[in-house]
């Protein structure tokens, strides 16, 4: 009998997980992975093992009422049953804010939550789905282990004028700061860097994690010390639906000339804004990509040129650049992209291989590059699961034998 980790990431409308044994040397390995789409409308349950073959399949036409709470006692029924004999042992969730009290993954008691639901106004997009995920399982199954994992949490390195903003200390006392996200992503991706290219990993690295959130992060020696993302994980790059970095100004312009209450105005920021405001086609790269509207290659051309500035700005902090990492949905799959941002980067020795940019994962810069270029895939599941076996787990005492004589 072997023991398994679930790790969860819920988003508001959907719940992704992944499973994973633990061998008997301690390491992890993918046994599935999958997600429930579309809660709330019309649910849709797929699972794949790791060479992708399905699992199962399930969709539910009078699902809309049923909540994450719903689906997890089905999807963790079925995951017991799918383990055949495996035990169960724990559940890490990835939650997006950790605020200044959790810098490193802890178990989830109520104490925990508490804090926790304090911080939903900060990442309304993300906080109040991760924990409901956790109370579920909590209702479901309240004898199992859950950990959180924090995207915050990497960040927690940040020298003390990289966190602050340009407001009242009594606000900077009452925690409005930079903290950072998609720590998880980038804690995965150095430590992969780490084994690929050791040398660079030490010295002055810029990660460009591109999905339908985006963010850059700069770091020395694997450790953050510059990043896109702020207080919350609306500033920065353009994304899918969020503008990014923009002028408060325009807020009060908003409100104040166009009567937006601050409901709307979240509505807009969060879900209205970014490539799909911009192009009014879609929120998605590749669509985007596809599309000969010109209105969809000013998004494209807003997005890289944005990255770019931000390049610029946290090579600034770290003091030069020698490594530009490429990872999540868009940076490891649209070569056009990085092509672009490479092109606006030739200042700061970047020099792509082109044949190796279209063809394949890796390095990608040419051999004579000032700065090296890199494609690394993430896996956030991975970094969860790590980190709950961490907590979780105890460690398999290693048992020596000594030859004696007889």
């Amino acid at each position: 009998m072997s023991d398994a980790i679930l790790t969860f990431n819920a988003g508001s409308s959907s719940l992704k997980f992944s499973l994973f044994e633990i061998s008997d040397d301690g390491s992890l390995q993918l046994a599935s992975k999958g997600q429930i789409e579309g809660i709330g409308t019309m649910p849709h349950l797929i699972a794949r093992d790791p060479a992708g073959a399905v699992l199962i399949e399930r969709r539910w036409s009078d699902g809309g009422s049923r909540t994450h709470e719903d689906f997890l006692g089905d999807l963790l029924g079925w995951i017991e049953d799918h383990l055949a004999g495996d035990r169960l042992v724990a559940v890490g969730h990835r939650v997006v804010h950790g605020g200044p009290d959790f810098t490193a993954p802890v178990r989830v008691d109520d104490r925990v939550l508490a804090v926790l639901d304090r911080l939903c106004p900060l990442a309304p997009l993300h906080q109040p789905h991760n924990l409901a995920a956790i109370r579920a399982v909590t209702a479901v199954r309240p004898e199992l282990p859950q950990v959180a994992c924090f995207d915050t949490a990497f960040h927690h390195t940040l020298d003390a004028v990289a966190t602050r903003v340009a407001l009242t200390r009594e606000l900077a006392e009452a925690g409005v700061r930079r903290y950072g996200f998609h720590g998880l992503s980038y804690e995965y991706v150095i430590g992969r860097l780490r084994e690929l290219a050791p040398t660079l990993a030490a010295g002055r690295v810029i990660m460009a994690h591109l999905g339908n959130g985006a963010s850059l992060c700069g770091t020395k020696d694997g450790r953050s010390v510059d990043t896109t993302m702020g207080f919350t994980a609306l500033d920065g790059l353009v994304m899918g639906t969020r503008c990014g970095d923009l002028d408060p100004g325009v807020i009060l312009y908003l409100e104040q000339e166009r009567g937006m209450d601050a409901r709307a105005v979240e509505d807009l920021l969060y879900h209205r804004s970014g490539l799909l405001g911009v192009s009014g086609i879609s929120s998605d790269m590749r669509v985007l990509l596809a599309s000969s509207d010109p209105r969809a290659r000013e998004a494209i051309d807003l997005f890289v040129f944005r990255i770019g500035r931000e390049v610029g700005a946290l090579a600034s902090s770290l003091g030069g650049l020698d490594g530009l990492v490429f990872t999540a949905g868009i940076g490891e799959n649209a070569a056009e992209i990085r092509a672009a941002v490479c092109a606006r980067l030739v200042w700061l020795g970047v020099e792509l291989d082109d044949a190796a940019n279209r063809s394949r994962h890796g390095l990608i810069s040419i051999a004579g590059s000032r700065t090296e270029v890199w494609v690394v895939p993430t896996d956030e599941e991975a970094m969860i699961a790590r980190h709950t076996q961490a907590l979780v787990v105890p460690a398999k005492p290693r048992i020596l034998f000594r030859r004696t004589r007889g």
